[in-house]
């Protein structure tokens, strides 16, 4: 993406981690940050989602900040903002204002319930945007409540990666016909995408309408969690029949004295073979003796344990970068890959050097070099 221009409006989680995504893949991405700080009080200098970007101060409640920030839209190709519906409107800064110089300019809007319907002026985070598509209901146990899967299914799965796609084949349109376009990407939408597969298996029959009761939920044994003798956990993902016998064998047990897998109302008993079987060893030594194997089971692992898996520290999947210890890029290509190329960037630090490379003067008169100490 090196040479695409990429504005984006300061928020909080999935639009930062999308503008983040398209900054990895080589876009210059300018965010334009507010006076006054992150709401979250983040220290900026360990915010990765804000790695190679460049950051500008703008007061969009002065009187040239609109100004501003349209005279930016003006250079951009892709432009993203995470305000209410509306807001961008009353500020100056929504799709009509900004695209009125630049037709071609793709304007990425994310919110959580959409730009319209009942639900779109409401308050909202992550947890109540999956409940509604009906993602939150499905994990958990069946006795229990609904497992809250961190802020990773709503904010960035439903939300960031439905936002880039949206920005980049918007702008493969703009770059064929001159035309831009507004891309509404709101989590609520994006969460119910994910359920697709499900939806189907629903229709089908083969599909329960309730959490830890199915195949792919942990309702099935052999795709599952087990604890293990010192507290630890083994993840279990033996679908396929030739998987489950190398999982059976390596567990120790003889299948031919084992419940039919492939009936549900024997699930319960075989549970219970395989949770008393976890329980003899600690997870490391379950762990040696699944590596390497087609049995798909695995440690679950801590964050900081994630970064020192053989595996991932082959494909370099964590990384140390400006020293942080982070998530590289991802995907990968063959030809034109991405890179860290700029650490978390502290808001306005870059007021002078965007207004030369952008050609927008009006961001550095008046801007007063002390403001990025001040952000807190």
């Amino acid at each position: 993406m090196t040479g695409v221009r990429v504005l984006e409006l300061a928020g909080i989680g999935p639009g930062p981690f999308a503008a983040m995504l398209l900054g990895d893949l080589g876009a210059d991405v300018v965010r334009v940050d507010r006076p006054g700080g992150s709401p979250l009080r983040i220290d900026p200098a360990y915010d990765v989602t804000n790695r190679n970007k460049r950051s500008v101060l703008v007061d969009l409640k002065s009187p040239d900040g609109p100004a501003v920030v349209r005279a930016l839209a003006e250079r951009a190709d892709i432009l993203i903002e995470g305000y209410r519906p509306g807001v961008a409107e009353r500020l100056g800064v929504g799709p009509q204002d900004c695209r009125a110089a630049n037709p071609a300019l793709v304007y990425g809007r994310m919110t959580g319930w959409g730009q319209d319907g009942p639900l779109a002026p409401r308050a909202g985070h992550d947890i109540g945007y999956i409940a509604t598509a009906g993602a939150l209901g499905m994990i958990g146990a069946p006795d229990g409540p609904p497992a809250v899967p961190a802020n990773l299914l709503g904010d960035y799965a439903g939300g960031s990666l439905y936002l880039v796609v949206g920005v980049l084949a918007a702008l493969l349109t703009a770059r064929t016909t001159g035309e831009g376009q507004v891309v509404d990407a709101a989590i609520v939408d994006g969460t119910a995408h994910l359920t697709a597969i499900v939806h189907g298996m629903l229709a089908a029959g083969t599909w329960q309408d309730g959490r830890g009761r199915n195949l792919l939920d942990g309702g099935c044994p052999y795709y599952a969690v087990y604890e293990t003798g010192d507290g630890g956990w083994m993840a279990v993902g033996a679908l396929e029949p030739q998987f489950y016998t190398e999982f059976v064998r390596l567990l120790g047990l003889d299948a031919g004295r084992l419940p039919d897998r492939d009936d549900p109302r024997r699930w319960p008993e075989l549970r219970e073979r395989f949770a008393a079987r976890f329980r003899t060893a600690g997870r490391d030594e379950w762990a040696a003796v699944f590596e390497g194997t087609d049995a798909c089971v695995a440690p679950v692992l801590s964050l900081r344990e994630a970064v020192r898996h053989p595996h991932l520290d082959h494909r370099r999947t964590f990384t140390r970068s400006q020293g942080l210890v982070q998530p590289g890029v991802a995907p990968r290509f063959s030809a034109t890959p991405g890179a860290l190329r700029l650490p978390p960037a502290v808001p306005g630090t870059h007021q002078g050097e965007v207004a030369h490379d952008w050609q927008v003067p009006a961001l550095v008169r008046g801007f007063r070099h002390d403001a990025p100490h001040e952000m807190g």
